[in-house]
């Protein structure tokens, strides 16, 4: 009870300094319990949406699944029954072997085909009638299906079967509603049923929204009731029943990350199930594609968030070692009695580990709120230091999470306990003589971390450019951005061992300065260089925390602008307006020929539409321009295999037809690309209409050069001179890099481009298909293009938008998880260095009380005792911002280009680009900059109160 008390009475005495050590343990909890949940959270919402995109291309419920078997028995004997019986039971088990409510279910029985004609058909009939159709049969029939005409059949013991039809089905027939037909097997059996169709059907949509049934899949056969069916076929045996089908429609909402290993578990079983146990099985399971890429992403993003939680996990790091080696400094007398006085060194390490105990249970009460509340920051963020209206996260507490909040403030509690460790390694006059002069090599320095650090990042850097160079020349592309995790932990070492190499040799610039001017600083700033010389190990904790702030903000937000850019870049060039659209041109063109008609057939077409080139009639324009929301419209004629011929050289190019004018206000372009300004070369050949631009490549190829003529024809047609006005590099939507294939072949040509006018292309070559782009006005909603291009029925075949594009980019988890965690890790790191800044400078004043009580008593002004103190802060933590501002800058150009190989280099175009933005230096500078000006305002009002008369009496001098 003495020890609680004690223990108590102790952080009562200094609770500030508790309250910023619990702050510390409690941001570490949120920190690594949101890792976990941001995972879950994204993979989660990411994994719903990808399965809704699937909805919307393909029209079919994500939940929807088809298992189809054939009977393969040729009999239905008691086995072949037992099997059905199984393969029924088996169905039933799908919902929950996926872990999903299933919102509708049916299954369907197929008898073998059948020969269908009417009872009092002759023989010459029968002999004619080519109708064939199966007995069917459809659980929950009398709520699927929509009647429009007649009635719904009843289930007869008299060996009739009554039964719905299509129209269709009823027509092929020859006979009407009512009328009595025959279904005889065409087996040796020759098996006869009389059906008797009592109505006529049709898909009933509303029926059920999720599973309808659809009448025009098979069309062909007798629909009877699903209890008749049993009892005659599946168990009386009196026809082979010939195919089985169970469809589901399960709630894919229900679907959680965490069980879609469950879910393609369950996926596997059915299709090792019913793979060949009654028959050929088929399966249609479309969200099966989908739920299958997630697995593994958990484990590869949570690499990524580790690595992305590096610097941040750092700086927490040396917060608390900072603020608990502050709370120890103020207690080593304290320890250092207990020692003298018989205390052993394990009584006080009990004392503070309880200590940190209720410290660390306070932080696990509060942090994982914070985590939740971090985690729904990670989702709105759209970029590095940008957030949007973006909906929810799905956050919800895991055991996960707080497991790994457990292990967090256990590892928290070892750290801040190793500066009273070694306090109670040192006696009394060990303390005192330690108190005396702070020149002491610090730990870091001794062991030579600072070296080791910088060569291994230096290392990883040399492999990783080596990497890059081989990626380069191998054409090894990735379809996707695929971001190392060391890309981000190297710049965090390299700043950590650049910040404490510098100042290894910084207190010696210190000394340089106090010995060159000597006889000439002012007392102040002679007592602040003496200060700092010799007490450098008290500032290097303050020092390295603002350099890895800065230097960690700096490469944060240039990475993330780079791969944010980049990534945007690429789609806006691919697409090359806000909305590129493809439309149907009435032809004549001749039907393709079927398979059947064999290959000479298909010969003899192609040969035929060679010979005779297509006609196409241009559709109206104008309705294009004239839809609300667009600011402009232009005609981009696009011909792949165009033919050019200059000289001895020919060869085949991309052909681009434009208006100048309607292009130059509709197209985007990436400043840079080319070496003037795209309108200046829409304006050189403006006033020719023969003037053409082409590319480097194809200059280069045929030896051509402004102001030479080219010719230009495809398919045979008779060749158009042009004349050459200028070369360019890269053109809107055109890919000037060869193709994957082609990259394997050293002697591969490079794509070649010709752009020229579209009118003049038109009159003296052909008329065929171009693309219609779009730029939208500002502000203006894609959704109000879609609305009007579907109310004004425009024939659109093709439609590629960036903005949807830029979205679905900015909602993949790992670029999400870019911005969000870096734009997190640096909002946090601003945090606590503010935090830790005010901890260290106001308890170094509180310290230094009697100091300058002293000062002042000596006849030292108070505004030269603000003096003092604003130069101290400008030679510690001014210096530490300024080389923090260097090492930033120095990974930026060292670590960020390595961000290039996460890209598709035979995609990345435009090439890929180092990206610095002017508003994210002001941002972090002005952070900063506020930061040290709210500290110094407040350690100068500190100084301002503290009370000389009272300082000097409590001293020894």
């Amino acid at each position: 009870m003495a020890l609680w008390t004690m223990i108590l009475r102790k952080m009562a005495n200094n609770k500030w300094l508790q309250l910023n050590l619990w702050f510390g343990l409690t941001v570490c909890v949120a920190l690594f319990s949101s890792m976990p949940l941001y995972s879950d959270a994204i993979l989660q919402r990411t994994l719903i949406k990808e399965l809704q995109q699937t909805q919307s291309e393909s029209s079919v419920y994500p939940g929807f699944i088809r298992v189809s078997t054939t009977n393969s028995s040729s009999t239905m004997d008691n086995k072949t029954m037992e099997a059905i019986e199984r393969a029924d039971q088996f169905a039933k088990s799908i919902p929950g072997r996926m872990g999903l409510e299933s919102l509708s279910f049916y299954q369907q029985r197929f008898t073998q085909l059948m020969k269908v004609y009417g009872a009092d058909a002759s023989e010459l009939e029968k002999k004619q009638q080519k109708t064939v159709g199966a007995i069917k049969s459809l659980s929950g029939m009398e709520k699927r299906v929509r009647l429009i005409e007649g009635r719904m059949p009843v289930d007869r013991s008299d060996g009739i079967f009554e039964a719905l039809v299509t129209q269709g089905f009823l027509f092929k027939a020859k006979r009407d509603l009512g009328e009595e037909l025959v279904a005889e097997t065409t087996d040796d059996k020759r098996d006869k049923f009389r059906v008797i169709p009592v109505g006529i059907v049709e898909t009933d949509p509303k029926a059920d929204p999720y599973l309808p049934y659809l009448t025009s899949e098979v069309s062909d056969g007798f629909l009877i009731p699903f209890a008749q069916f049993e009892r005659e076929f599946t168990k009386g045996g009196k026809t082979r029943v010939a195919e089985m089908e169970w469809r589901y429609a399960l709630n894919y909402e229900q679907m959680k990350f965490g069980s879609v290993d469950q879910y393609i578990k369950a996926d596997k079983d059915i299709r090792r199930y019913y793979k060949g146990r009654v028959g050929v099985a088929e399966f249609d399971i479309p969200s099966s594609s989908t739920v299958n890429s997630f697995q593994g992403k958990q484990d590869k993003l949570d690499v990524m968030l580790l690595s992305l939680y590096c610097p941040v996990m750092l700086m927490l790091a040396f917060y608390l070692y900072m603020a608990a080696n502050l709370i120890i400094e103020r207690q080593k007398t304290d320890i250092s009695v207990l020692r003298s006085r018989g205390a052993s060194r394990l009584q006080i390490m009990t004392a503070y580990t309880m200590e940190s105990l209720l410290l660390g249970l306070g932080a696990l009460a509060v942090g994982p709120f914070l985590g939740v509340q971090f985690t729904k920051w990670l989702g709105a963020a759209n970029g590095f230091l940008e957030f949007v209206n973006r909906s929810a996260l799905p956050v919800s507490f895991t055991s996960s999470a707080y497991n790994v909040a457990v292990i967090a403030v256990c590892g928290a509690i070892v750290l801040i306990l190793i500066p009273a460790f070694l306090a109670t390694r040192v006696s009394i006059v060990g303390q005192k003589q330690q108190m005396a002069r702070l020149t002491k090599m610090s730990f870091w320095h001794k062991t030579g971390l600072d070296l080791v650090l910088v060569s291994l990042a230096v290392y990883l850097l040399h492999n990783f450019n080596n990497r890059q160079e081989d990626l380069k020349r191998l054409a090894l592309d990735s379809a996707a951005l695929q971001v190392d995790p060391l890309l981000f932990l190297m710049p965090a070492l390299f700043a950590l061992g650049g910040g404490l190499l510098v100042l290894r040799v910084y207190p010696w610039f210190i000394r340089l300065v106090f010995w060159a001017g000597r006889r000439w600083w002012s007392p102040a700033l002679y007592h602040t260089l003496i200060q700092i010389s010799r007490s450098s190990g008290q500032y290097l904790t303050i020092k390295v925390f603002l350099i890895m702030t800065v230097a960690t903000g700096l490469f944060s937000a240039n990475a993330a602008r780079t791969i944010n850019d980049n990534m945007e870049s690429k789609i806006e060039y691919a697409v090359g307006g806000d909305i590129a659209l493809s439309t149907r041109w009435e032809n004549d063109a001749p039907l393709p020929s079927s398979y059947s008609q064999g290959q000479s057939s298909q010969t003899d077409a192609a040969v035929t539409t060679e010979a005779k080139r297509v006609q196409y009639t241009e559709p109206p324009f104008e309705p294009y321009q004239k839809l609300e929301g667009v600011e402009t419209a232009a005609k981009v004629f696009k011909k792949e295999k165009a033919r050019y011929s200059t000289g001895n050289t020919s060869g085949s190019t991309t052909l681009f037809g434009i208006d100048t004018m309607a292009f130059g206000k509709t197209a985007w372009m990436k400043s840079g690309l080319l070496d003037y300004h795209i309108n200046g070369y829409l304006n050189l050949i403006a006033p020719d209409p023969k003037a053409v631009l082409i590319s480097r490549s194809l200059a280069e190829a045929a030896k051509v050069k402004p102001g030479d003529p080219i010719r230009v024809s495809w398919d045979g047609l008779d060749q158009a001179q042009f004349t050459v006005y200028g070369i360019i590099d890269y053109w809107p939507s055109w890919n000037p890099l060869p193709s994957g294939t082609d990259k394997e072949d050293e002697k591969a040509e490079q794509p070649k481009l010709i752009v020229g006018h579209l009118a003049t292309i038109q009159n003296r070559l052909a008329v065929e298909p171009y693309e219609v782009w779009l730029k939208l006005k500002e502000g203006v909603s894609n959704q109000l293009i879609y609305d009007q291009l579907t109310e004004k029925k425009l024939p659109v075949t093709g439609f590629r938008d960036a903005k949807k594009e830029l979205i679905e980019s900015k909602n993949d988890p790992f670029r999400m998880a870019i911005n969000g965690v870096m734009t997190l890790g640096f909002v946090i790191s601003m945090l606590i260095s503010f935090f830790g800044f005010l901890l260290f400078w106001v308890l170094t004043l509180s310290g230094r009380t009697l100091q300058y009580g002293v000062l002042r008593a000596m006849g030292i002004p108070f505004i030269q005792i603000i003096g003092m103190l604003i130069s101290e802060q400008l030679l510690t933590s001014g210096a530490a911002v300024v080389i923090g501002v260097i090492i930033g800058n120095l990974i930026s150009e060292m670590f960020v280009p390595l961000f290039e190989m996460s890209f598709s280099t035979q995609d990345q175009v435009p090439p890929f680009d180092i990206v610095r933005q002017l508003s994210d230096y002001v941002q972090l500078y002005s952070i900063v900059g506020i930061m040290l000006t709210i500290g110094l305002l407040i350690l100068g009002y500190r100084l301002s109160r503290i009370r000389i008369a009272q300082a000097l009496k409590l001293g020894e001098e």
